[in-house]
């Protein structure tokens, strides 16, 4: 059983797009084992994409994460880092599969409308910035 964390950002809550997001999960056999809805400051935004700081999009993507309020989910399942990622599609819309939420619904690569861990150790590190192990449920 694998853990990851999975987000709709800004993007996503404003299109109301929560429900569609955890239903493409469910329905490819995911568990939600923790969900919470916040909204990020820039120095929380800064924190969690700490792995990015020395890129140029560092700035206009922690502005964008704390623009408003986001979604964070911790899912569960079989090959939950690879499933969830399928799932999203590529990062970048235009070279998203059809069918993939990316392709449905983001409008830019950097509005994307959600994030998922893309290894173990960062599924790690992200579950663990937002939920306590209280917070999550036990299979």
């Amino acid at each position: 059983m694998e853990r990851t964390l999975s987000i709709v950002k800004p993007d996503g809550v404003k299109k109301g797009v929560i429900g569609e997001v955890i239903k493409r999960y469910e329905s490819a056999g995911l568990k939600i084992a923790a969900l919470k809805m916040l909204w990020m400051t820039k120095e929380e935004a800064k924190g969690f994409y700490i792995v990015h700081k020395d890129k140029p999009f560092y700035d206009s993507l922690t502005d964008f994460m704390s623009e408003g309020p986001i979604v964070v989910m911790v899912v569960e399942g079989e090959g939950a880092i690879s499933k969830v990622r399928e799932i999203m599609g590529a990062t970048n819309p235009k070279e998203a599969a059809p069918g993939t939420i990316r392709a449905d619904f983001a409008s830019d690569i950097e509005r994307n409308i959600v994030h998922g861990s893309d290894s173990p150790q960062s599924a790690q590190f992200e579950v663990s910035y937002f939920f306590s192990e209280l917070e999550i449920m036990k299979a």
